[in-house]
């Protein structure tokens, strides 16, 4: 009974992942002039990457988002949304130390966004964490 409750408790926070990442490119594609100006506030890509970023990452979200919350390419999806994951820690770092003082772009809703910041980086530090634990989850 106990492996069939960590279960069902796995497959709710694999579904809670799947939606945040889902809800996040959504945001993105309905204000992509948002979340390209956000991507090009970290003054880390030339123009070129930004906007290629800026159309392909929200789809990227939302399929990995799919996949985990059907099943189908868990493994792989989890291990994309841990690199798109890292790939933000290491921006908003970065941010921080250069004393940038921006939107994460995280979702990018309104023109005002949440800031980069020490909070912003402990949340997506957790968040590595849990799809860190989908990754190395065995199979049954």
């Amino acid at each position: 009974m106990k492996i069939k409750t960590w279960d069902n408790l796995f497959l709710i926070v694999r579904w809670l992942i799947a939606a945040i990442f889902i809800f996040a490119g959504i945001t993105k594609i309905l204000n992509p002039e948002n979340f390209a100006r956000d991507i090009d506030n970290y003054r880390m890509l030339p123009y070129l990457l930004v906007t290629i970023m800026a159309i392909i990452l929200p789809w990227l979200e939302i399929l990995c988002g799919i996949f985990l919350i059907i099943g189908k390419w868990e493994k792989g999806a989890a291990f994309m949304l841990l690199i798109l994951t890292m790939m933000f820690l290491i921006a908003m770092s970065s941010a921080i130390f250069r004393g940038l003082d921006i939107t994460c772009g995280c979702f990018a809703m309104t023109a005002e966004g949440t800031k980069v910041g020490m909070t912003r980086l402990i949340q997506d530090s957790i968040l590595f964490g849990i799809i860190l634990i989908i990754n190395l989850r065995e199979e049954k």
